[in-house]
């Protein structure tokens, strides 16, 4: 990938919704508890003071991330006459004639339980550029293959 990372409108305003609670709420919240674990004496042997050194770094290692996800964030706009699926969702039918909807999203995004999987799984690689009525060749990574047959691109 080019240290882009990909997202969908919804999935960057939750990231900066989460960074906005980290450095609003919990932020405040960690530096009170580091006040009041300095405040109980030695802290060579203060657990609470451990934790909240923990969870500091934690919290902060987290924003770090994020702010690195919203800046090198590159929008996936739905676009019809797009050849690339990337943001549609797609009904897809299998051999034995099972069908499942997936929407394809960034791999930040991915969520397979919920109907999202990442552009770069090898399903989601593999119907990434088709249309509807292709049928498309899947190569798990396991060495395992099959066909999926494209029915519907929303």
């Amino acid at each position: 990938m080019n240290g882009k990372h990909q997202l969908t409108p919804v999935g960057l305003e939750r990231y900066k919704k989460e960074l906005e609670n980290l450095i609003k709420k919990e932020r405040p919240r960690i530096i009170e508890s580091l006040r009041e674990a300095r405040s109980q004496g030695d802290l060579s042997e203060n657990a609470d003071y451990d934790n909240a050194r923990d969870e500091q770094a934690r919290v902060e290692n987290r924003i770090k991330e994020l702010e690195n996800i919203i800046k090198n964030a590159e929008i996936i706009a739905f676009d019809k006459s797009s050849p690339s699926n990337l943001g549609k969702t797609v009904v897809l039918e299998y051999e034995d004639k099972t069908t499942d909807t997936f929407t394809i999203v960034g791999s930040l995004e991915s969520d397979p339980l919920a109907g999202k999987i990442s552009n770069e799984s090898p399903l989601g690689a593999a119907i990434l550029n088709h249309k509807i009525g292709d049928r498309v060749l899947v190569k798990t990574n396991e060495g395992d293959e099959y066909y999926v047959v494209i029915k519907e691109i929303n």
